[in-house]
């Protein structure tokens, strides 16, 4: 951090600077109007064409603007002037390369390499080598001039400190909005599931009180011998009985503390956080073994208390066999929030035989060539019975918030189906609906591991 001595020091030197550049007035207005412009667009793609409009605008030459495309690291041409010979995302051409200092090509162009904040370099959401973010082109240059060549090399300058900028900003705003989805995932997948401690620690409650009831029966009996043989055994039978009952209930809350350990250390990794989106963890497992059952079983009860029967006949998800590489923990997420749009959507149905059914059934299947020539894909499915969502529906399903006609005032917020969408796309896959014979199949498909 800077002392104010140090401020006033430093403006003093650029009030030097800018008394030696001696911009012309027009030069002036183009550095200020470019400023206030900046500060205007907040689309990146608007201000890559601000950055070429000014040299036309106020210098009547015309600009080509190449950015570093961080998805395929390469310098790409995103905005220009002029239609003549080079198509937006071309590669700039051989004479047009990054240099420490700015030069002309045969062609008179003046070439400058635009740079970030070197000091804050690293905060960028990709990687920029050497502080390059772009290069902008100016053309045709008539007469060199080392005045004009300062004016461009300053412009650059500024056109570079502002990049950064917006996408410092567009970084933060890409970290908030991940958080804000991430609340959204903590309170769907953890906070509301986790209130299932409550009936569990009610049950457990009145076991414990039972045994204590049996306790002072049998305390009795062993003071003052008030019971027969028959009554004996009838207390040993319940508080047998009891004892099961607390065993299942232990059972019950370490499989929930396994579940909910599982998706706070995947909701909460510190990786998350440092990227702003999800960052995948993945092994190899047992798809039914290590993700389906223990979702699966954490709704059994649920289903069978709201009449929905599991057909698992078709499964085709083997003990056996590895079926992917995954992040364990996400997908884990994704099947809790397919079993519970299940539960709270699933409808009874009259099939061809006349016979009322009301039912789940999950399995996966082969996607042969899904993701090209020789790269198959995995369909995991859970279907369950009930009316079509509609056509106008289907493509909003996955969307942030939206919820459909058929929700009929049922509690949510409509974000499950975005977390399932996010975390499948993050494995390299798809998630998708496809409407079925007696209802509706949620799937989504990712790559085969060989």
């Amino acid at each position: 951090m800077y002392t104010l001595d140090d401020i006033l020091e430093r403006i003093e030197n650029k009030k030097r600077d800018y008394k030696q550049y001696d911009f012309s007035q027009i030069e002036n207005i183009a550095v200020m109007t470019f400023f206030d412009l900046s500060q205007e667009f907040d689309n990146i793609d608007d201000f890559y064409n601000l950055c070429v409009a000014i040299p036309k605008v106020f210098f009547n030459l015309n600009a080509r603007f190449y950015v570093i495309d961080p998805k395929i690291n390469a310098m790409l041409l995103i905005a220009r002037t002029d239609n003549q010979g080079y198509e937006l995302k071309s590669h700039p051409p051989d004479d047009v390369r990054p240099n420490e200092s700015s030069y002309y090509t045969e062609k008179n162009s003046l070439v400058l390499t635009i740079r970030g904040k070197k000091l804050l370099i690293d905060q960028l959401p990709f990687r920029a080598a050497d502080n390059i973010l772009g290069i902008l082109e100016v053309y045709p240059i008539g007469e060199r001039d080392r005045h004009n060549e300062l004016f461009f090399e300053k412009y650059a300058n500024r056109i570079g400190f502002n990049m950064h900028n917006k996408f410092l900003a567009a970084k933060n705003i890409e970290h908030l909005r991940f958080i804000r989805s991430l609340v959204a995932d903590i309170e769907h997948n953890v906070i509301v599931p986790n209130m299932v401690y409550r009936l569990f620690l009610k049950r457990l409650n009145a076991k414990i009180m039972k045994n204590v009831e049996i306790e002072k029966l049998l305390s009795d009996y062993s003071d003052h011998k008030v019971y027969d043989d028959t009554d004996m055994e009838k207390l040993l039978k319940e508080l047998q009985e009891v004892n099961q009952g607390l065993t299942g209930e232990l059972e019950n809350i370490e499989k929930h503390y396994k579940n909910m350990s599982l998706f706070l250390e995947t909701l909460f990794r510190r990786s998350h956080f440092d990227h702003g989106k999800l960052i995948l963890r993945t092994k190899a497992c047992n798809m039914k073994n290590d993700v389906v059952q223990p979702q699966l079983e954490r709704y059994v009860e649920q289903f069978r208390k709201a009449g929905i029967s599991i057909d698992d006949r078709l499964s085709g998800i083997p003990d056996e066999e590895v079926i992917s590489v995954i992040d364990v923990g996400l997908i884990a997420q994704v099947y809790a929030n397919l079993f519970t749009n299940a539960l709270k959507y699933t409808q009874e149905i009259i099939d061809e035989t006349g016979e009322k059914k009301k039912y789940i059934s999950y399995g996966r299947e082969t996607a042969k060539d899904f993701f090209g020539n020789g790269r198959d894909g995995i369909k995991y499915n859970v279907f369950s019975t009930g009316t079509h969502i509609p056509n106008e529906e289907r493509e909003k399903i996955f969307e942030e918030g939206y919820r459909g006609r058929n929700t009929m005032g049922r509690p949510g917020t409509g974000h499950g189906l975005t977390f399932i969408k996010n975390a499948i796309e993050i494995h390299g896959g798809v998630a998708g609906y496809e409407a079925t014979q007696y209802g509706n199949n949620f799937y989504f498909i990712i790559p085969r591991s060989n």
